[in-house]
């Protein structure tokens, strides 16, 4: 008999991009997959954990800025200049950022954390460059931001990969940061430091890693890049860069060094699967050839790129010549990884004036499962972590659908992931795991609320 502690049933699971029944699955020692089973002849079920509803593979965030959380709806009305883009965005989401302490920073990424579990995420990429403190200098403790997303994370039982970001300049050609920007400030040397002072924090917590990142080309110059990207490749970290998300990014890269974003990537850096290339919303059909080419990846953040007026990103292009994608919440307007994918959808349809995209793009009938596949592959690259399926060696992540959601109710098994993507509101999930664990952020949930409400209190007062 299978031992119950590690060891769960499922009528539906989704396996190898299409639902499975019946289906046993066990969790090694280690919270990764050892065994899945579908048919499972009754006998090999007992003593199995019994899983009430549709079973996915946990999903992974590939690009989170947590503290954004807290500007949420907050910054949805036109300023006083009468003209609203990224750019005065950004210097309303400073207002912020030079104010949250790591207590309050943890708070956030608490609730945050825990509202993408209860959205089937079980893994984000936070994209980290709040370090310093509320004067710019550094803390006591340079670890001091970095470990309040450890706690979050360790908290509410989320996978973690942590990426330290490079940021030395406010833009090209530019000798420094502006003073809305010093809390940010880093250095390769500093960079190195925070990676490997995480990691001696965290090396023995199984779903905790790091990365690096680095800002954009405009926050540093080609040799601290080169440096960071080389500690990276020696380390076998994974690397995240915004790039190509404004088109006046795009033509200050062409002013200082005649080339576009990408561009200038791909010709200066050896670009490998191990690079994750935020956005990229304003490409041509060259570079995303040349993405594809490397093996890096592209996130795409569709609810935070039309919540900023950032554009449409090519995904037909990109998606017809293979190329490997990820899904990200960024600046968390949304925390569903269905709301993301469905935006991502309906952004084609409404520029192509076609319908399911996605699906003549991957060669299938199944939009949804084209899509959702594709961001499921992603996670490897963005995390360097062996996620996104429900298979073998995997980590066993996973979600259980609450069939009762309205959305679902009625619907045959195998169209539940078409009705999860593409028709609302959400479906709910009733369970969630990580390493094969159920996560504890449904029971911490009031005072995560009372917490994060008490630090919207003191921030917005």
């Amino acid at each position: 008999m299978t031992n119950p502690s590690n060891t769960y049933f499922a009528a539906h699971a989704w396996v190898q991009g299409a639902w499975a029944r019946d289906v046993l699955l066990t969790v090694d020692a280690s919270g990764h997959w050892r065994d899945i089973q579908a048919d499972a002849p009754l006998a090999a079920r007992q003593g199995a954990t019994v899983l009430g509803g549709p079973v996915l593979p946990g999903l992974v965030n590939a690009h989170s800025h947590a503290f954004q959380r807290a500007i949420a709806g907050l910054t949805e009305r036109m300023g006083a200049a009468g003209h609203d883009d990224f750019w005065s965005w950004r210097d309303r989401m400073y207002s912020v950022a030079r104010r949250i302490t790591p207590e309050q920073l943890e708070a956030i990424a608490s609730l945050l954390y825990a509202e993408l579990l209860a959205g089937g995420y079980t893994h984000v990429c936070e994209f980290h460059y709040l370090h310093n403190g509320l004067d710019g200098a550094p803390y006591a403790d340079p670890l001091a931001m970095s470990l309040a997303l450890v706690r979050a994370a360790q908290r509410v039982g989320m996978g973690l990969t942590l990426l330290p970001t490079l940021y030395m300049r406010s833009g090209f050609g530019a000798a420094g940061l502006r003073d809305d920007q010093a809390r940010f400030a880093t250095t390769p040397d500093s960079v190195l430091r925070l990676v490997e002072g995480v990691q001696r924090q965290t090396g023995g917590l199984p779903t905790i890693n790091v990365g690096v990142a680095i800002h954009s080309l405009r926050a540093a110059d080609e040799g601290a890049i080169k440096e960071v990207a080389s500690f990276a490749a020696s380390a076998g970290l994974p690397v995240h860069i915004h790039i190509a998300e404004q088109t006046q990014e795009v033509q200050d890269c062409l002013t200082h060094t005649g080339q576009r974003p990408i561009e200038w990537l791909l010709n200066h850096l050896p670009l490998n699967a191990h690079w994750n290339l935020v956005h990229a919303t304003h490409t041509t059909p060259a570079e995303l050839q040349g993405v594809r080419d490397s093996g890096a990846a592209i996130v795409i953040c569709p609810s935070t790129e039309a919540n900023l007026g950032d554009g449409v990103f090519d995904y037909s292009g990109f998606a017809r010549i293979g190329g490997q994608w990820s899904i990200g919440s960024d600046s968390h307007v949304t925390r569903s990884w269905s709301e993301e994918l469905r935006l991502l959808e309906y952004s084609q349809r409404l520029t192509q004036r076609q319908r399911n995209v996605a699906a003549q793009t991957g060669n299938s009938v199944n939009t949804a499962a084209v899509l959702f596949e594709s961001a499921l592959a992603g996670g490897h690259s963005a995390t360097a972590r062996q996620l996104g399926a429900i298979a073998v060696g995997q980590r066993a992540d996973f979600g259980v659908l609450d069939a009762q959601s309205s959305a679902l109710l009625g619907v045959p098994t195998e169209h539940v992931l078409d009705a999860l993507v593409f028709s609302s509101p959400d479906a709910r999930f009733s369970q969630v795991a990580v390493a094969g664990q159920p996560v504890a952020a449904p029971a911490l949930w009031p005072t995560l609320a009372q917490e994060f409400s008490k630090v919207m209190q003191t921030l917005w007062a």
